[in-house]
């Protein structure tokens, strides 16, 4: 089985493409960098070459699969967040343009290259004004057991402007401690976070 110039030129250019998504999450400090993605590029197009040749689409199907697993290795949560979702996106989709180039569909991988790019470096400021107008953050508030003692600090978040959902409570020996999912635009917090922070009945506060 020879290897044609055009071959070349497909492993080139998911080299290049991966390489360049890569940089970007490079940047951002991601999980899977620059290397990564070119590997996952230039080996999703081998293997749809390789699929090509062989005549067989149950290979090229496949990568779908392990992609799917490669994926999810990179989704995990800290704390009340799950992180890695965009990093995870951006691997099945290069996958994508990966295979795209390796069965020779030059045109609709450059279109799906400029439009993952694009969503990349100019969707983020966006996403973030938007999760600025609602936040979901967890507080935990410790304090000297009182009566209606976290009544309080539910009425505070109120009249804050946030809506909190009451979570697990314990009590240990003189002491209280509550957990809430609170919800609401970031100045709310802000403001809430101040008013807490300076009460001298709150002996620990996590935000």
């Amino acid at each position: 089985m020879s290897f044609y110039q055009e071959d070349m030129y497909r492993l080139l250019a998911a080299l290049l493409i991966g390489g360049l998504i890569g940089a970007e999450r490079e940047y951002r400090s991601k999980a899977t960098g620059f290397r990564t993605m070119i590997m996952i590029c230039v080996g999703a197009a081998l293997f749809t070459m390789i699929s090509t040749r062989f005549g067989d689409s149950r290979i090229a199907a496949n990568i779908v699969q392990g992609i799917g697993f490669l994926g999810a290795g990179i989704i995990f949560k800290e704390e009340s967040r799950v992180k890695g979702l965009t990093t995870a996106a951006t691997v099945w989709a290069v996958s994508a343009l990966g295979m795209s180039i390796g069965g020779g569909y030059y045109d609709i991988a450059l279109v799906g290259f400029v439009l993952i790019m694009g969503s990349l470096l100019f969707l983020s400021k966006l996403s973030y004004r938007i999760a600025r107008l609602n936040q979901t953050r967890e507080y935990k508030v410790v304090t000297a057991y009182k009566n209606k003692t976290l009544n309080q600090y539910e009425r505070i978040f109120i009249e804050s402007g946030l809506s909190p959902s009451r979570g697990p409570q314990q009590r240990i020996g003189n002491e209280i401690s509550g957990r809430w999912k609170v919800s609401g635009p970031e100045k709310a917090h802000e403001k809430c976070i101040k008013r807490l922070l300076n009460d001298p009945d709150v002996k620990e506060f996590v935000f």
